[in-house]
């Protein structure tokens, strides 16, 4: 008999609100810095004005907890109805800045808008092309996350690409501090000590970097009360090679979401159901595509959420839905959203590794769970999560190619992935290998 992960809370549980409300508040602070990043990396790479660049954090949030709140609420067949996180994708980064760069943002928006169709029709249709993805392919994808992510996390830890004081002492003992703590609590404690482990470590992190003079309070006072999207604040427009490019990472995209999917609900012990993964790769491509209107970019479910998910044992979408909810009230409240972007990256850090790690930990139990390991399976298993690993961590070997080219190829989760997808359709299914 195979052994079911321990859930502290199934996907319908209604935890009570005293300890729902700190949960969800946890998801925030698990995806708060990979969320508001895309919008601050595209609005310094385009040389956008501080306050463009504020008013694209905030849109941010607000798609960020509109989406997660319709993948736990959905609306017809919108929604996955599980706990899915979502926040701005870092697969668009280099496709936006390009058009951004020839076009214009109202091209950026108009793409992510027309292109966002793609995600929505491989929801309706995941019954016929389902069988693209059978475990073996998720998990693989699932583990790429986890491994992609894991210097993320090492890079917050250390106090964030390009800090002044990235690897100093002081950063990486908040980062261990959060790290140990965390640990600790999951292993050794019980109730909400132990599946609130991540938040009570980051809050006793964030509390350490106060005292080492980490946390600049000066944003708080800069911020305004109170912000309400408009629609299309940059304008759209509709060119072909844009759409055309974009539709292309929506597809990704969608591996992605699958993966995520599969992931999550592997903390229950069993597959996703079409319905789920139909839902909620629709949700993608729909709140994607109204984030075009309001100046937002591309969603995507995040991985670092579906750590949290596993290593927690808390999988109840009523409180990923608090999450969203708190995420929209960010949004629209600059001054409260300034208060939670004072936390240092060692704080963040310090969870990551722990819950990026996980990522790859049960992207391994799909696997494991689901998967017979003969020679073809793990020729697509060993192919794909090396050819994965060696782009993610040595891009430099795909220099001479084009910036295009670099920019899909160069993503271990997208060679990885697509690598896969691609064996697992060519490589002939005979299990008289195994052994």
């Amino acid at each position: 008999m195979k052994n079911i992960p321990r859930i502290v809370y199934d996907i319908d549980d209604r935890p009570p609100v005293k300890e729902a409300f700190p949960l969800g508040l946890q998801h925030l602070v698990a995806m708060f810095l990979g969320n508001i990043t895309p919008p601050l990396i595209i609005a310094g790479a385009l040389g956008l004005a501080s306050g463009e660049t504020a008013f694209l954090v905030q849109m941010a949030l607000i798609l960020a907890g509109l989406a997660t709140v319709v993948q736990a609420y959905p609306i017809g067949p919108i929604g996955a109805r599980i706990p899915m996180i979502m926040g701005t994708s870092f697969a668009f980064l280099g496709g936006i800045i390009s058009i951004a760069n020839d076009y214009g943002l109202a091209a950026v928006f108009g793409a992510c808008l027309a292109a966002a169709i793609v995600e929505v029709l491989l929801g309706f249709s995941i019954a016929r092309i389902r069988r693209f993805f059978p475990p073996l392919v998720s998990g693989i994808v699932v583990m790429l996350i986890g491994i992609t992510l894991i210097p993320v996390g090492m890079d917050y830890a250390a106090g964030g690409v390009g800090a002044a004081d990235y690897g100093s002492p002081a950063n990486l003992a908040i980062a261990g501090a959060v790290f140990l703590i965390t640990l600790f609590l999951n292993q050794f404690s019980k109730g909400f000590l132990r599946y609130g482990s991540l938040l009570i470590g980051a809050l006793l992190g964030y509390v350490l970097a106060i005292l080492a003079g980490k946390v600049d309070f000066g944003l708080i006072a800069e911020a305004g009360w109170f912000l309400l999207p408009k629609p299309l604040p940059y304008g759209i427009e509709f060119h072909i090679a844009p759409i055309a490019a974009m539709a292309f990472i929506y597809i990704i995209s969608a591996v992605e979401t699958i993966g995520d999917i599969s992931g999550t609900v592997a903390a229950t012990g069993r597959e996703p159901k079409a319905r789920e993964l139909r839902g909620g790769l629709i949700a993608d491509g729909v709140m994607s595509g109204l984030g075009a209107l309001i100046g937002a970019f591309p969603n995507t479910s995040y991985s670092q959420n579906v750590g949290l998910v596993n290593f927690t044992g808390v999988a109840s979408r009523h409180v990923a839905a608090i999450g969203g909810m708190l995420l929209i009230g960010l949004g629209i409240i600059p001054k409260v959203s300034a208060v939670v972007s004072t936390v240092p990256a060692a704080v963040i850090g310090g969870g990551g590794l722990i819950m990026f790690a996980m990522i790859f930990a049960s992207g391994m139990s799909i696997v494991h769970r689901s998967v017979a390991l003969n020679r073809r399976n793990m020729i697509i298993l060993a192919v794909s999560l090396g050819l994965g690993i060696a782009v993610e961590f040595r891009p430099d070997a795909l220099q001479s190619f084009s910036p295009a080219v670099k920019t899909f190829l160069g993503s271990g989760l997208i060679s990885g992935g697509m690598t896969a997808l691609v064996l697992n359709l060519i490589l002939p299914n005979d299990q008289s290998g195994s052994g």
